[in-house]
């Protein structure tokens, strides 16, 4: 077992910090139950190409460089940090244990089962578990959550925070996170989103992450290959430019008139088009035959007008998410920015959130 937990912390107050494929993202929060939470502060730092590749850490001094550049951005005296694991390199599994066992009993058993599972030895693996509550359908019985990892996907990790001068104090799962970050965007639907089925899309730089919750519990999960660098490219093709420029351009909003009809509305059509046959895919595979709510995060989910032509595709409630909607905001913080901003610190943001766990 490494230092830190995959669930729970250590030490506080702590930062979310977010390495995604394209960007490293910071977040800092304050506050509590009682008085409220307010966001004191953030950060998002570009990343060269391929510094981050399939969730992997691939040049860790490009990454700690990031980290650091996002550090004198956000201008906080930070030393500890919350980060995540690509779901793809966690696997996650419940298992059943008896009521009642001591912490060390269940120790032994959680790694007697996660022999089962993991196709890993264990001493190559980080491995955790969470008691989640009695079973619902066991009397007697606990719901335990295992989650375990490779060694070296958590190290990579923990170094890139070190070489920016952080302690990683806590290593959480990307999905797991989204979920914290988005009970707060759920408590904007109507009647908080209860009892609602409410798909979460998050359009990262290569990947399209469709998670389906009710009442905050996953009940499907999918992975399909888009996402914004599609529009990247697609840019860079038809104007001649670099990946890089392009990238730039896009982010500018510097490109000609002809951008918005030529490039921009078939890439939101495409991406309906890929949300419609998520929920297809949910439909057929589960009991379920209707969605309440779409909730778009990530950074293309800004794209004015996005929203409402994933809604008309899907014939669903589409809105952006902003986990900070009902937070107070430092007088460091920017509304204007955070608005644009806010879809994509979905992680951030439920990585900072572990500094309240009790």
């Amino acid at each position: 077992m490494i230092d830190f937990s995959v669930f729970n912390p250590k030490a506080r107050p702590l930062v979310g910090l977010d390495i995604s494929s394209s960007s490293v993202k910071l977040v800092e929060l304050s506050g509590g139950a009682k008085e409220g939470i307010r966001i004191e502060r953030y950060a998002i730092e570009s990343l060269p190409r391929d510094a981050v590749s399939d969730g992997n850490v691939v040049n860790l001094d490009a990454v700690g460089d990031t980290i650091k550049r996002a550090l004198r951005r956000m201008g906080a005296g930070v030393k500890q940090v919350a980060m995540a694991l690509p779901a793809s390199a966690v696997i996650t599994k419940k298992i059943l244990l008896p009521d009642g066992l001591r912490e060390q009993e269940m120790e032994v058993q959680v790694e007697a089962e996660a022999n089962q599972y993991i196709p890993f030895a264990l001493d190559e693996v980080n491995l955790d578990f969470q008691v989640l509550g009695e079973s619902p359908d066991a009397a007697g019985e606990l719901e335990v959550l295992i989650a375990a990892s490779r060694k070296e996907k958590v190290e990579d990790r923990v170094a890139a925070a070190e070489s920016a001068g952080l302690k990683a104090v806590i290593m959480d799962v990307e999905s797991f996170a989204a979920q914290s970050a988005f009970e707060y965007v759920a408590r904007q639907l109507p009647d908080q989103g209860k009892g609602s089925i409410i798909a979460l899309v998050d359009i990262g730089a290569n990947l399209l992450n469709v998670t389906v919750l009710r009442d905050g519990q996953q009940i499907y999960a999918r992975e399909q290959a888009f996402g914004g660098q599609q529009l990247t490219q697609d840019i860079a093709r038809h104007y001649g430019m670099s990946v890089e420029e392009a990238e730039a351009a896009k982010r500018s909003g510097s490109l000609p008139e002809n951008y918005a009809s030529e490039l921009l509305r078939p890439f939101m059509d495409s991406l309906a088009l890929e949300v419609s046959r998520a929920l297809q895919f949910f439909f057929t595979s589960t009991q379920f035959n209707q969605v309440d709510h779409i909730v778009l995060a990530g950074g293309c989910s800004v794209i004015p007008g996005l929203a409402e032509v994933v809604g008309g595709r899907t014939q669903v409630d589409t809105i952006v998410a902003n986990p900070f909607a009902k937070m107070q905001l430092s007088s460091k913080v920017r509304p204007k920015n955070l608005m644009a901003d806010a879809p994509s610190l979905l992680v951030a943001c439920g990585l900072a959130l572990r500094r309240f766990d009790s």
